[in-house]
């Protein structure tokens, strides 16, 4: 029982010790105290703060028991008494790399509901009231009903480059960093110094506020790009408002957006003034380990140079999120337990070489509770993979715009999830999907031998190729397996 309703027990059972003090009667004969043996200490052993005193013998006074908060959870019978100290912490040799160490989660509620947020932009200013755009309050939950996967049409992307930032020879002619910060794997308070010096903080309009929201991002090139998330600069750039880029020694630059990909929800800004800017070196996601460990630095909460550390969790991790199907992301994602929080968006996810793997962009939250109240870091994050940063920039700096694949094809997302694969609930005629053979129920299970387990990872799979290349999928057709080539069609986003 909880609370009020708990019932204390206070008949005295000889086999059992009271819960509260018994009225004792007749004071027992005090039992004269058994002085220990003194024990020499040992210099050169620490003392363990968490070694567990005996029972005491019968009739010997017991301590006074620890106060107990209201709420606390009572320990099961049988079970040890969890130490109340933190745990020590070993030395380590000093040529190790500096460890992730994070204190333990307390236990909570299960996650009944897991929604994922693109973590929001932080507020901006010293006021104790945090602003966070309205676009992570209204993220979807994963495995949302309907899904699609993209319409019949092939624009031509759109040629308009006379603003700042254009290249026209996209990543090709632009300076990119050539070498890794760091020569070799190293510790963490290494690879932040390399870095830090080539993150930024974003300070964009929102809402019709100046400075509404804040995020972060990284120094691409040598030539004033800067990456960050569609979802940080989205508001400023449909109103024309206001960009700053504030580096790590503090100083503001304003900046204007090349483009948008609301799709891969990434963005590509251009500085004027780049000269004091340090470059990061683009890495691969591609040589990324499960467990290997991760650096996510970025402006959380409005605070700037913050540098969290742990592990890749899991790779390949398909993740959706958006308020609408116009602003919609789907993200073959990196899942990494270092800690992300609202304003981490668009910062870098780094190796221990300092070179960015990928692009912060989306937590976790267990409860579907909204972001300005409960949602943050709980050990569950997701970045957009630097190969995709690569593709999505490179167009990007071309032309404005960005492309993805489509097959003209809708595919159920949703319900009770069975792990056999994604169900296309409807072809879309004279599409890619059409001409290759694809009809309405068939069940896909693979795409290029990589298994999809439903309708959110097929729309994730399909997304990581490129308009005009040749995929295979592995269909399931009433009781017959068959291999179906699709060579994917692309549409420009308007963003």
């Amino acid at each position: 029982m909880i609370g009020n309703d708990v019932q204390v027990n206070d008949e005295q059972d000889a086999d059992r010790e009271p819960t509260q003090p018994i009225d004792q009667g007749t004071p027992a004969e005090p039992v004269p105290p058994v002085e220990p043996e003194p024990i020499e200490p040992d210099p050169f052993v620490e003392p363990d703060p968490t070694a567990q005193w005996a029972p005491p013998a019968a009739g010997v006074h017991r301590l006074p028991a620890t106060p107990v908060a209201p709420g606390t959870p009572a320990v099961p019978v049988g079970q040890p008494t969890p130490p109340s100290g933190p745990e020590a912490t070993a030395i380590l040799p000093t040529d190790a790399l500096a460890p992730s160490l994070m204190p333990p989660v307390p236990p909570g509620p299960p996650p009944a509901d897991l929604s994922v947020h693109r973590p929001a932009p932080g507020a901006a200013g010293s006021g104790t009231v945090w602003r966070w755009p309205l676009v992570a309050l209204l993220a979807l939950v994963v495995g949302l009903g309907g899904g699609f996967l993209g319409a019949l049409g092939y624009d031509k992307i759109a040629d308009d480059t006379d603003g700042p930032g254009f290249v026209d020879g996209g990543l090709a002619d632009v300076d990119l960093e050539d070498s890794a910060p760091l020569a070799a794997p190293d510790s963490v308070a290494a690879v932040a110094k390399a870095v830090l010096p080539s993150t930024v903080q974003i300070i964009a309009e929102y809402d019709g506020q100046e400075a509404g929201a804040t995020g972060s991002g990284w120094v691409m090139d040598g030539n004033g790009h800067i990456v960050t998330n569609n979802h940080v600069v989205a508001d400023a750039a449909k109103d024309k408002g206001p960009i700053v880029v504030v580096d790590n020694e503090r100083n503001r630059y304003d900046a204007t957006v090349v483009g948008r990909s609301p799709v891969y929800d990434l963005a590509i800004l251009y500085v004027k003034d780049f000269e004091d800017l340090v470059p990061a070196k683009l890495g691969y996601s591609a040589k990324l380990q499960v467990g290997e460990p991760v650096v996510a630095i970025g402006s959380p909460l409005s605070l700037p140079s913050t540098v969290t550390s742990g592990i890749v969790s899991y790779l390949h991790r398909p993740v959706t999120t958006g308020s609408s199907a116009d602003d919609s992301s789907f993200i073959d994602a990196v899942q990494t337990d270092a800690a992300i929080n609202p304003g981490n968006s668009g910062g870098p996810l780094v190796n221990q070489k300092g070179e960015v793997i990928g692009v912060n962009s989306a937590i976790a939250t267990a409860g579907g509770g909204s972001v300005d109240k409960e949602a943050g870091n709980i050990g569950v994050g997701f970045a957009i993979p630097v190969e995709q940063v690569r593709v999505t920039a490179d167009q990007i700096l071309k032309t404005g715009k960005s492309q993805y694949p489509v097959i003209g094809a809708k595919v159920k997302t949703g319900g009770i999830p069975t792990g056999e694969g994604a169900e296309l609930d409807e072809i879309i005629a004279k599409s890619p999907a059409q001409e290759a053979g694809l009809r309405k129920g068939d069940l896909i299970t693979h795409v290029n031998g990589s298994r999809v387990v439903d309708g959110i990872a097929l729309i994730v799979a399909i997304r990581t190729y490129q308009p005009g290349q040749t995929i295979e999928f592995t269909v399931e057709r009433g009781s017959d397996e068959q291999k179906i080539e699709v060579t994917l069609d692309g549409e420009t986003e308007t963003g």
